[in-house]
């Protein structure tokens, strides 16, 4: 039944789960959680995204699309309901329902860096796709312990072992399987829980709160021998004295295995795999009772690692209400009731509202001015908050996401959390006069809140332009734009993110010398520049000996050289992946000034780039496309035509996987050419993979087209790739 609406109230920190909700889009996470909250008493109603009543997506745009665009933060309750090998005593549940949709990859990236638990939900017909891969290496990066949840049994085509078989191949895990299930389709009843040998059969597909445990069924009785003793086997294998009692055929307790089971889960070398259908409301109670049997409290991670700001040395921090406070925050919201809202998870220590905190990152104080507990986009206010929960702060003027938040006398600063670099670009301009001042402060906001959108002016042509992770993202933003902010505006059609880089090593001189009566200015510097892997980003080093440039004038050097690359060289796309050393130079007593190391470091940047084998680069996106075999032929045909690199192919049932890498200038607006070669029955996903070189034709049009001036000579005639 559902459980009776609880209390905010304090739970011992191992009564705390902390988890997050990752999947495919339209994997059913949304609906797994409308259930979760349904059944651990937080709504009396179903929400239905059909019906665009769903808790979890609140905003006008997700309940119109029907998808997740923000991750959602909910606290709940819990009381097992099952027999389990913990106490019957309500734990506290803060969940986070991740969007599923690439374009919104950075909601996942903040909420993975904050959770200690997760929850992958898998659909039983598509089993692992794309987007399930990237999540989970998303939260391999973070060594979170995972549940798996073979969602939508009731499906046609339905196959729970050729999902737990993709599990095992392609996230490269050891799959455990604790529950069968009973039938399949529209004959899926229930589920077998392999540990304790029974049945659990819900009747009918109302609520799914009434459910009977039964024996099972006759025709499964083999299965499920197999099943649990491979089960057994594997939880053994992970404990030494488990394995002494498996080998020599001595009984293991059910509350043995499960202790063990845990203690594997948690060390990240099993991952349990429950099976059922959130929309029939089948398999959702087991699938609680084991977030708080398997997965870890804030005290089973003990401890987080931090650098001192003072002494830049490594600290541990005890995950306890005893130790000093610290919090990092993932995420900053606007909010139309209350302003700005910080969402920060508590790692140690206690806090209380109205009290001040530091910014670690900034050495700024800041003060708490009100903490509440959200249940998406509702709150509730608290006064006092402590390690192991997850909170919304109001009040908090300067820190941003990634932020650590500390008491004055033991400051620390946790690893922040990085985010992938805009792939799609356009421009935007406000509609009227009245819109010219609200769209820069409603921009702002925007970016503020999201570390994958940023805003930049282009000082050639006086545009704002805007960039994100894909068209959807970017039509998101500018719908926020006019309904949250009502600023109404233009905007031009989506560019492509281009880069540049350089493919060889370089030296070049800048020389700034200005003589104009009184004081002059002199700024002189020699630059070495080399390349970098792609991806490896930026990296400028001091190797002045001797003091041939005072010290002081070193960062001046290196912001002349930043602003040179954003800047571009070749076709006014910002330079990447490369490292510039300044190694000599000369300066004058008098004349010598920031300002002037500043353009001389500019100008040794610009003449040796040119001189180091510039390079256009494109961004490559992953498609995968999922089309009957009839199209097949003709889906590849078109994929080789956009200048795609064909992965590979793949079966299941009477429909085809192709997997591909493909230009992103080559594949705007393809889902509408998608539609009309497979007379509307192939449907794809893209997600950025990486940049690679455009190829040296097509790099000359974009200079050419780019206004700067051709410079061929620079264009290598052969492709490289690092």
């Amino acid at each position: 039944m559902a459980q009776p609406h609880a209390q905010p109230q304090t739970v011992p920190l191992d009564r705390i789960r902390n988890i997050g909700i990752i999947a495919h889009i339209d994997a059913g996470k949304t609906t797994t959680t409308e259930r979760i909250l349904y059944y651990t008493g937080k709504t009396y109603k179903i929400g239905d995204i059909d019906e665009g009543s769903t808790q979890m997506d609140w905003m006008d745009q997700e309940r119109e699309r029907g998808i997740t665009i923000v991750s959602a933060a909910t606290t709940t309750f819990w009381i097992p309901v099952f027999d389990t090998a913990v106490a019957k005593a309500p734990y506290r549940l803060n969940i986070i329902d991740t969007p599923g949709h690439v374009d919104f990859t950075a909601e996942v990236e903040r909420s993975l860096r904050v959770l200690d638990g997760g929850i992958t939900v898998l659909d039983a017909n598509e089993g692992v796709q794309s987007q399930s891969e990237t999540v989970w290496r998303q939260a391999d990066k973070y060594h979170i312990p995972r549940l798996c949840f073979v969602n939508k049994m009731d499906k046609i085509g339905a196959d729970f072992l050729m999902v737990v078989n993709d599990i095992k191949t392609k996230l490269a895990v050891k799959p455990a399987i604790m529950t069968l299930p009973i039938g399949k389709e529209a004959t899926f009843t229930g589920v077998v829980q392999l540990l304790e040998r029974q049945a659990v059969v819900w009747t009918g597909d109302a609520t799914g709160a009434k459910y009977q445990i039964e024996a099972i069924p006759a025709d499964m009785t083999e299965a499920v021998d197999h099943y649990r003793h491979q089960l057994v086997e594997q939880i053994a294998e992970t404990d030494e004295a488990l394995l002494e009692k498996y080998v020599n055929n001595q009984e293991i307790s059910l509350h043995e295995l499960k202790a063990a089971l845990r203690r594997a889960v948690i060390a990240y070398q099993l991952v349990p795999i429950f099976c059922g259908s959130s929309l029939r409301n089948k398999g959702v109670q087991l699938l609680l009772d084991a977030v708080v049997e398997y997965l870890p409290s804030p005290m089973d991670i003990k401890s987080i690692k931090g650098l001192n700001p003072k002494t830049n040395q490594e600290e541990t921090r005890d995950l306890v209400p005893e130790a000093p406070f610290a919090a990092l925050a993932f995420k900053i919201q606007t909010d139309s009731h209350v302003g700005r809202l910080t969402y920060a998870r508590i790692y140690s220590g206690t806090v209380r509202s109205g009290s001040y905190v530091v910014n670690a990152n900034t050495g700024t104080k800041e003060r708490l001015g009100r903490l509440l507990l959200m249940h998406a986009n509702q709150r509730e206010e608290i006064n006092l908050a402590q390690a192991g929960e997850i909170v919304a702060i109001v009040g908090l003027k300067d820190t941003r996401t990634g932020h650590t938040l500390t008491d004055e006398t033991h400051p620390i600063t946790f690893e922040g959390i990085v985010f992938t670099e805009p792939v799609i670009s356009l421009a935007i301009e406000p509609k009227t006069k009245a819109d010219q001042e609200k769209m820069g402060m409603a921009l702002n906001k925007l970016a503020e809140e999201d570390p994958t959108f940023k805003v930049r002016v282009d000082h050639e042509t006086g545009q704002t332009i805007i960039a994100g992770m894909g068209e959807l993202h970017l039509e998101i933003i500018t719908d926020r734009m006019k309904r949250e902010f009502s600023v109404a505006a233009n905007v031009g059609s989506p560019q492509v993110a281009y880069k540049e880089t350089i493919t060889k090593t370089a030296q070049a001189e800048g020389k700034f010398i200005r003589q104009s009566g009184g004081r002059g200015q002199y700024g002189h510097c020699f630059l070495r520049l080399e390349p970098k892997n792609r991806g490896e980003g930026f990296e400028f080093k001091n190797e002045i000996t001797g003091g041939a440039i005072p010290r002081e004038f070193i960062p001046a050097i290196e912001k002349g050289v930043k602003e040179a690359m954003e800047n571009g060289v070749l076709a006014g796309y910002p330079l990447v992946d490369m490292t510039v050393a300044v190694y000599d130079g000369t300066f004058h007593e008098v004349d010598s000034s920031e300002n002037a190391f500043k353009i001389a470091g500019s100008i040794a940047l610009q003449s040796g780039v040119k001189q180091a084998g510039l390079i256009l680069l494109e961004p490559i996106m992953k498609v995968e496309v999922t089309t009957p075999e009839d199209f097949m032929g003709e889906v590849i045909g078109d994929l080789s035509s956009r200048r795609a690199q064909i992965l590979g192919t793949d079966n299941r049932g009477n429909t085809r996987i192709i997997t591909a890498l493909v230009p992103l200038a080559e594949i705007s607006r393809y889902a509408t050419i998608l539609r009309s070669i497979t007379q509307g029955r192939a449907g794809y996903y893209m997600e950025p993979s990486h940049y690679d070189q455009v190829p040296t034709q097509i790099a000359q049009d974009i200079i050419i087209k780019s206004g700067k001036e051709p410079h061929g000579s620079h264009l290598p005639t052969h492709q490289t790739t690092h």
